[in-house]
């Protein structure tokens, strides 16, 4: 049962698009990271939160496609109840100059739901084999719907994708994200399953992404 609600929480971390512009560059972003595993083409880290027993995860992929189809998977909103597992509800909420704000209800099935709002950023630039994208998103549940009985909030909730194309229709692709899951369960055991959670979002978009309207918005495009 926690497996299925940490794997829930991982599929609904993809961020929402906005407009874009220049790219950030956080603090100590590459340090301290240590090697946990490798599995299915995914390589993942984890590294201590200062203050926390949660730890922070990455993990870096190559997914077989334009980077631009992989960004347009991960904000094809519309369609995440259909190819996100356990995603029952995710919708706009406001759109501002440089975020949008958004809303997301999973369902585990075997537990009660989760939920959370979020304001997700989106930078692009010119990469040397093409567009690089990155987005980033932070928990904004200030912004979102009041806690709804048997609907467990998630307070914490922070990551981000960079999406850098080695390719004409390759893309290598890192994933970010530090969260609580809600609930009483246990750190050790959410960073236990975050493994199983990441792995899943990338076999998600990595299937997602063979869906022809993707390439066929870029080549329109």
């Amino acid at each position: 049962m926690k497996q299925r609600i940490i794997a829930a929480l991982f599929f609904a971390l993809a961020p929402i698009t906005c407009i874009a512009t220049e790219p950030s560059k956080p603090a100590d972003v590459n340090s301290g990271w240590k090697l946990v595993t490798e599995r299915n083409g995914v390589t993942i880290y984890s590294r201590p939160h200062s203050g926390s027993s949660l730890k922070e995860f990455k993990a870096a992929g190559e997914i077989a496609a334009a980077s631009g189809a992989v960004s347009q998977v991960i904000e094809d909103v519309d369609a995440y109840t259909s190819f996100m597992p356990y995603m029952t509800e995710c919708r706009l909420l406001k759109r501002d100059s440089d975020s949008v704000i958004s809303y997301q209800r999973i369902s585990p099935k075997v537990c009660c739901d989760r939920d959370f709002t979020l304001r997700t950023y989106k930078s692009s630039w010119p990469g040397t084999a093409g567009t690089v994208y990155s987005n980033h998103w932070e928990s904004a549940n200030v912004f979102g719907p009041a806690k709804k009985p048997g609907v467990v909030r998630i307070e914490l909730c922070q990551g981000s994708w960079l999406l850098e194309p080695t390719g004409a229709n390759e893309t290598h692709a890192t994933y970010s994200v530090y969260t609580d899951t809600g609930g009483l369960i246990p750190a050790f055991i959410a960073n236990h399953f975050s493994l199983t959670g990441i792995g899943e979002v990338f076999a998600a978009v990595r299937k997602q992404v063979k869906e022809p309207k993707y390439n066929l918005e870029i080549k329109s495009g």
